[in-house]
């Protein structure tokens, strides 16, 4: 299938997953932190949950507006990034770093292939 493992690949809902073996760490992008603003809250999902595609999976909140957060891939969460409980800014700082929501164990790479390339979701962004 040639996935590279360190890819980072997108979803029309602005979240990314990047793939390391069977676990994708999960989080928002860039633009959808800065359509945001300021984010003050991050619910998060919970150790053992199952998620499906396109599945609700965490709240996040700004000065502005909740917003629901989708799993782009099905599996189960295997860590919620515990430290946006004390810091949600870290989301607005590195919404691609140290600002991830959560890794899950993913049950099909095809999914991960299905997701928009760096390249893709860029040109999806201008069109919006």
């Amino acid at each position: 299938m040639g996935i590279d493992m360190s890819e980072v690949r997108y979803s029309k809902e602005h979240e990314w997953a990047r793939l390391e073996g069977d676990i994708a760490t999960v989080g928002i992008t860039r633009h959808a932190a800065e359509q945001l603003g300021d984010i003050v809250y991050v619910e998060l999902p919970e150790t053992g949950r199952t998620l499906g595609k396109d599945g609700e999976s965490a709240v996040v909140e700004s000065v502005k507006a909740a917003s629901d957060v989708y799993a782009p891939l099905s599996g189960t969460v295997t860590e919620a990034n515990e430290a946006l409980a004390a810091d949600p800014a870290q989301v607005n700082a590195d919404p691609e770093g140290s600002g991830w929501f959560f890794k899950m164990k993913i049950i099909d790479k095809a999914e991960f292939v299905g997701l928009l390339t760096r390249a893709q979701y860029d040109e999806f962004v201008k069109g919006l």
